[in-house]
């Protein structure tokens, strides 16, 4: 898992079965400071999060596959939940 931000919205008319009516976004990882590295990946929005927010990224295929219960599914990463704060040690 990572934490990371959403800069974006990925659209596409042409796609897998498997991502039919489902939202993907691009997700840029963060630093242990909060602050962008430029490292993005696209991710499965389960949580309806938006643009300019922190999220919790599942960045393993077979966990991933488990939040949607398709053993199959040709998916690696989930946003799974919008990160209210975090409360680091200094």
């Amino acid at each position: 898992m990572f934490l990371g931000r959403i800069r974006g919205d990925i659209h596409s008319t042409i796609r897998h079965p498997f991502y039919a009516q489902k939202k993907l976004l691009l997700v840029e990882r963060l630093d242990p400071r909060g602050e962008g590295t430029g490292d993005f990946t696209i991710a499965v929005d389960v949580v309806d999060a938006g643009a300019g927010e922190t999220v919790l990224v599942l960045d393993e295929g077979n966990s991933a596959r488990q939040v949607f219960d398709a053993r199959r599914a040709p998916v690696r990463s989930v946003v799974i939940a919008i990160v209210d704060h975090v409360d680091r040690e200094s």
